[in-house]
């Protein structure tokens, strides 16, 4: 039991030096070529290098960290090619994803509906952090609704929040504008008109890195 508690502590460790390196980097205290020192890390966040070792190693899964052979860790540029190529697939998995999770939506939009109001919120304060994290439980919301759990990790796996929040935080998106798509979808969804709603979310994403 201590082992599995020990375990358990371990991995709330690595996900809170991952979610605190993740917010320096997207606030820009940790600009692209900053050297990620694994020792100073654990010092400063008062914990051991095996939580930093392993949220350095989800870091460079998501493309945001780069290690090389003695020369250690630093922060990764995100290109704009990034962005686009990593953009391209969400467009294509969201649109298939709309087309699947119609018939589940259809009549049932209540929680979709609550969500794009909570988006709305957001891009009227302007609050990019808050923008991100309702944006992408809209649309993830969308991607369980299409019952395909390889669609669902495919998606999952390229972290869109992190990249939302990367692309906001250029400052060159009116998200008044950008969150208006949502309701359009929203009603496709609630018409169980699957290849409404899948025209609409590759659009919405492909219009969003334009």
């Amino acid at each position: 039991m201590a082992i599995k508690e020990r375990a358990v502590q371990h991995e709330s460790m690595a996900a809170q030096v991952k979610r605190e390196l993740l917010r320096k980097i997207m606030n820009g205290d940790l600009p692209p070529g900053s050297r990620l020192i694994e020792l100073q890390i654990a010092h400063d966040l008062n914990t051991s290098q095996g939580p930093v070792r392993e949220a350095l190693c989800e870091l460079e899964a998501l493309e945001l960290v780069v290690t090389e052979p003695y020369k250690g860790s630093r922060v990764r540029e995100v290109t704009p090619r990034d962005m686009q190529e990593a953009y391209t697939v969400r467009a294509a998995l969201e649109q298939m994803a709309g087309q699947l999770a119609a018939p589940r939506f259809k009549g049932s939009v209540a929680n979709l509906k609550k969500s794009a109001a909570a988006i709305r919120e957001a891009a009227r304060k302007n609050d990019i952090a808050a923008y991100a994290h309702h944006d992408i439980h809209f649309h993830r919301l969308i991607v369980e609704g299409s019952s395909n759990r390889i669609l669902t990790r495919t998606w999952d796996s390229l972290a869109f929040e992190v990249r939302i929040q990367l692309r906001l935080s250029k400052g060159e998106v009116d998200l008044m504008a950008v969150q208006e798509a949502h309701w359009g979808i929203i009603d496709a969804l609630d018409q169980g008109d699957g290849q409404l709603a899948g025209e609409l979310l590759r659009e919405h994403i492909v219009c969003f890195i334009s």
